[in-house]
C-alpha cells in the first residue's frame, strides 16, 4: 500500500486502465458463427417442420371427419384414420427471360437452312432478410388423400356405410375402394 501512494497520479490512472483492459479481455465472447450454429441448431430443419405440418394436418382432418361422421343418422361414435399419397409441395417464384433467335441462310445452289436458338434462364426469387433469405414461396399444395379407415358403432348397417362413403369421396375425390367401413367392435 505504501508503494501505492508513492505512485503519480498518471501511473495511477495506467494501472487502473491496465486492470481495465485485462478484465474485458478475459470476458468470454460470442463469435458470430457460433451464435448462428446455436439458432439453426434449437429450430427445427426444414424437413423435420414439414413432417410436423403434415401430421398436424392429417390429424385436423381426422377430427374434423370422427365429428362429422358422429353427427351421421345411425353411425354413432367414430374413429377416423387418413393416409396421405404424398407430402405437401411448396412452389416458388422465379424470374424467367427467353430469348430466340432464328437465322436464315441461303446457299449458292439454292437450298434454304434455317437455325433456331432459344435461351432460357431462370432465377429464383427470394425474399426476407439479408442474413436469413428463403425463396419466395408462390403456391404451397397441400397432401392428397390417399385412403380413409372409419371405425363406426353403426358401421353394419348400409346406409350408414352408402352415406360415409359418398361423404369422403365428396371431400377429398378418391374412388370407393380406398374408402373402408368397419363395425367398432363393443368394448
Amino acid at each position: 500500500m505504501k508503494e501505492l501512494k508513492h505512485l503519480k497520479k498518471d501511473q495511477l490512472l495506467i494501472l487502473l486502465l491496465a486492470g481495465i483492459l485485462l478484465l474485458v479481455i478475459s470476458l468470454p465472447t460470442e463469435k458470430k458463427g457460433e451464435k448462428q450454429g446455436i439458432s439453426q441448431e434449437s429450430s427445427p430443419s426444414q424437413g423435420e417442420q414439414n413432417l410436423w405440418d403434415e401430421e398436424a394436418y392429417r390429424e385436423a382432418l381426422e377430427v374434423h371427419l370422427e365429428e362429422l361422421f358422429s353427427r351421421m343418422e345411425g353411425a354413432g361414435e367414430v374413429e377416423v384414420m387418413i393416409t396421405l399419397a404424398s407430402s405437401s409441395e411448396k412452389i416458388v417464384e422465379k424470374d424467367t427471360n427467353g430469348e430466340s433467335e432464328t437465322i436464315t441462310e441461303e446457299d449458292s445452289a439454292g437450298g434454304n437452312r434455317r437455325m433456331t436458338n432459344i435461351v432460357n434462364d431462370e432465377t429464383t426469387v427470394y425474399g426476407g432478410k439479408t442474413d436469413q433469405e428463403h425463396p419466395y414461396v408462390s403456391k404451397e399444395l397441400t397432401p392428397q388423400v390417399e385412403g380413409v379407415v372409419v371405425l363406426a358403432a353403426g358401421g353394419d348397417d348400409a346406409v350408414v356405410k352408402k352415406n360415409i362413403t359418398e361423404a369422403a369421396q365428396a371431400l377429398f375425390g378418391i374412388d370407393t375402394h380406398k374408402i373402408r367401413i368397419i363395425k367398432m367392435s363393443e368394448k
